[in-house]
């Protein structure tokens, strides 16, 4: 038993360790290689590409895993046949994937993923079209050398020669039957929400240290099974007309009169408050509950309240990028699932980074769930706070800490001094499923939920409003998607996008209400525009205060895609192409200008990324 168990061990160690030993190579021979400025880089490196390591051994396991169960009951040659030929099978595959990774990144700059087999299957002769017939060969002959130096070794870890049929059958195969199901723990990445994901590698502000400790086979394997052709998807309208409709819907001039929103020439701290799953029906000055969110209602009336406001989807992934980068949600994925393609989107935090800025983001939960931490460094975060910052005690809601912690945090972090204008988004998580919180206001326990976060917002801002900060603050709230209350309403209803956005703060000049159509892409330009800078990197985002901007809201979730603008609803059932709803004067303008703007977003998702191999 002892040395079927040595067996295990060893072989997963030996397969997890070339990944663990290819980052301090890949830093080596990639640009700026040589040895990282400081141990800590490596070590970063090694560190957090640990788990997709593990977790690919873990995959690569398995079936020595059952070779070794087989072991028990037959020492037939068969299984150390199967293990050979498997292990020279997974060796090519390491070392291709090890081997393109260092010589694709220099053109790249970037981990790699699914693509050289999409050209490689495509056009072998495109493929190769840019490198010589000498480095197609030199780098043939290190793959080979590598693979079959990492299958020699994998099967001499692999002892199968050195076991004999046991005695103990049933115990040693109920032992390896529990080893080999905690496999799939490894290659899951545990049992909190999120899976394992590529974006759980990104720790650091340098782009290559991140593209350093990720798991290239890892990636790859990611990649395919999130291809998708997006150019051909929603192919609604010919070019010329495509290309005529949407630009009429992004036009812009004159002066817009949110150029005077803050005080002029001022660089106020910026406080972005996401909030889960909020909606206008929670809010008496939207015309819902009347003592649900009582604090965004006080809040809201001595601010400036945005009445005429949509959401851009259902889930989380899928409103942050809409509100932070201006990207659209699309019907059909999530672009925040693709670490390549939300390298080149813009970010409000990088924009403001530039501008002289500090950028953190605070988030209780998990910051990997759906590649999150790789979008946010991505768009120019430098410091994600997330639920390990938390002691282990804190940690006792399933997404992390509760909302009165998280704020407690981001509190006593904002009340140290700071001579640099900052840029903080805390992003809530208690009002989310299963709606356990620690307060008990209401019978219904996703409507308390609201109302625990909406008295622990309201605790943020009063103290925020005492403090002498709140003179140079401006604080924006936003819902991250579309409300989970009411319960009743169904996705193909315009009102289930209805949210609120409201603006407060020391350094905001205006007070009131906005009736101006907007969706949550319009937050940045929005946003931007008030401090005076550009927002030309974000196609799909207009100033709400430009008078001669057209109005649309644009949303989407699996089911259905719409807009609302100036002549009417419209809605669209996906999977059936039909339409669900179409109200308003001019309905089939609005259909067209939805169908427009679908079709630009999935273009642009296509293209994302690809700026890679033209380097």
């Amino acid at each position: 038993m002892k040395r079927r168990l040595a067996i295990f061990f060893a072989t997963y160690v030996a397969l997890a360790l070339p990944f663990v030993l290819s980052k301090p190579l890949f830093l080596l021979l990639t640009p700026n290689g040589g040895v990282p400025a400081v141990l800590s880089d490596l070590a970063g490196c090694m560190l957090h590409g640990l788990p997709l390591d593990l977790s690919i051994a873990a995959y690569l396991m398995a079936l020595p895993a059952l070779l070794l169960i087989a072991s028990v009951w037959t020492d037939g040659k068969w299984l150390r046949l199967a293990a050979r030929v498997y292990f020279a099978m997974a060796g090519l595959t390491a070392a291709v994937c090890l081997t393109l990774n260092i010589a694709l990144y220099p053109h790249w700059q970037f981990p790699l993923d699914a693509t050289p087999l999409f050209y490689f299957t495509s056009s072998p002769a495109d493929a190769l079209a840019s490198v010589s017939l000498w480095e197609v060969a030199v780098g043939l002959i290190i793959t080979l050398l590598l693979a079959g130096g990492l299958a020699w070794c994998w099967d001499r870890c692999f002892a199968l020669r050195c076991l004999s049929v046991s005695t103990r059958r049933v115990t040693q195969t109920l032992v390896l039957v529990l080893l080999t199901s905690a496999l799939f723990l490894l290659a899951r990445g545990g049992v909190t929400v999120s899976t394992m994901n590529t974006g759980q590698a990104y720790f650091s502000d340098t782009p290559r240290l991140n593209h350093a400790a990720v798991n290239p086979v890892f990636s790859v394997l990611e990649s395919l099974s999130k291809q998708s052709a997006f150019a051909t998807q929603f192919r609604f309208l010919d070019e010329t007309e495509r290309r005529a409709v949407f630009d009429s819907l992004m036009r812009s001039g004159g002066t817009p009169s949110g150029s005077t929103l803050i005080r002029s020439g001022s660089r106020p701290d910026i406080v972005l408050l996401v909030l889960e799953s909020f909606s206008s029906h929670l809010m008496s000055t939207l015309g819902g509950e009347s003592d649900a969110a009582v604090c965004l209602d006080t809040i809201a009336r001595r601010g400036l309240l945005f009445t005429n406001f949509y959401a851009s989807s259902f889930r989380t992934d899928r409103g942050l990028v809409a509100i932070l980068s201006a990207f659209p949600a699309q019907p059909t994925t999530s672009v925040m699932k693709y670490p390549a393609k939300t390298a080149q989107l813009p970010g409000i935090a990088a924009t403001l980074r530039q501008a002289g800025y500090s950028t953190t983001y605070y988030y209780g939960g998990d910051a990997d769930f759906c590649n999150m931490r790789s979008y946010l460094h991505n768009t120019g975060f430098n410091r994600i706070v997330c639920d390990t910052d938390f002691p282990v005690s804190e940690r006792l809601s399933k997404w992390g800490v509760h909302d009165h912690v998280l704020f407690d945090k981001v509190q006593s972090e904002l009340a140290t001094a700071s001579s640099q204008p900052r840029f903080c988004v805390v992003q809530t998580s208690s009002s989310h499923e299963p709606f356990e919180v620690p307060y008990k206001r209401k019978a219904n326990v996703r409507l308390n939920a609201f109302c625990y976060t909406d008295s622990v917002v309201g605790h943020f801002v009063s103290t925020l409003q005492a403090s002498p900060r709140w003179e140079n603050t401006l604080l924006v709230i936003v819902p991250d998607h579309m409300g989970a209350y009411p319960e009743n309403i169904p996705d193909t209803s315009p009102d289930r996008y209805r949210i609120p956005l409201i603006l407060t703060g020391g350094a905001l000049t205006r007070r009131g209400t906005v009736d101006t159509l907007a969706d949550q892409t319009d937050i940045a330009a929005t946003l931007l525009g008030a401090l005076g800078l550009p927002a030309t990197n974000f196609p799909f985002s207009k100033d709400i205060f430009s008078p001669d901007t057209p109005r649309r809201a644009f949303f989407s979730t699996p089911n259905v895609f719409g807009m609302v603008d100036a002549d009417g609803m419209h809605i669209t059932d996906i999977a059936t192409h039909k339409t669900v709803m179409s109200q308003g004067p001019a309905p089939r303008q609005t259909a067209r200008r939805a169908q427009a703007y679908l079709q630009t977003l999935y273009d642009t998702l296509a293209t994302l990324g690809e700026t890679r191999q033209r380097r």
